[in-house]
């Protein structure tokens, strides 16, 4: 849990709120509302924060926004470690006995950054003996929680497993791509 390593609660929350949402522009008054902290408190952490380099500021008009320094060099870890303690990654984690035997779940970089993906492209790939039911209804409270349509597809471990040796070129685009694990690794994955 990134509040194990991060002594300040304000500092976990808004890092939270950054790194699940790293498009978005928010200003103190608006931080404050939605992290349920001390004005006092959020202005002294958006300064340690930006200070270090993960947060960016510009005023505008009479407001000071700040948003994600992308070029941040933890920026990456930041991503894969909030995706899985934030939204789908925490429930996917948290509800893991339910979900069946996961071998792997992997999310891809657009999903986690909330960027248009094309049509044909993947937001998540679980691979594993999965119950259906359990999955489809974790997405769907976060597709409405996003307001639009999270597109998903299961395998089992035999289906992952054919289609790397064939070289399927569905199973590689999604391999190919970025992408933040949330169970499994990597290096397992891949090879």
């Amino acid at each position: 849990m990134l509040e194990d390593i991060v002594i300040s609660k304000v500092r976990v929350k808004l890092l939270c709120l950054f790194y699940s949402n790293p498009t978005e522009l928010y200003h103190v008054r608006d931080l404050v509302r939605r992290t349920n902290e001390e004005i006092n408190a959020v202005r002294r952490e958006l300064q340690n924060l930006e200070k270090a380099g993960i947060l960016k500021k510009e005023p505008r008009g009479n407001r000071l926004y700040y948003w994600i320094n992308p070029s941040y060099p933890l920026y990456q870890e930041l991503l894969q470690i909030v995706s899985k303690e934030e939204g789908l990654g925490s429930q996917i984690i948290k509800n893991r006995n339910r979900l069946g035997k996961v071998n792997y779940c992997v999310f891809s970089g657009k999903f986690v950054r909330r960027m248009e993906r094309e049509e044909d492209e993947v937001d998540i790939l679980v691979v594993g003996s999965v119950v259906m039911v359990e999955l489809a209804s974790l997405i769907k409270a976060e597709e409405e929680k996003r307001g639009k349509e999270i597109n998903y597809t299961a395998m089992t471990n035999e289906e992952f497993e054919f289609r790397k040796k064939r070289r399927d070129p569905f199973l590689l685009g999604i391999l190919g791509n970025s992408k933040v694990m949330i169970i499994g690794d990597e290096e397992e994955l891949i090879k």
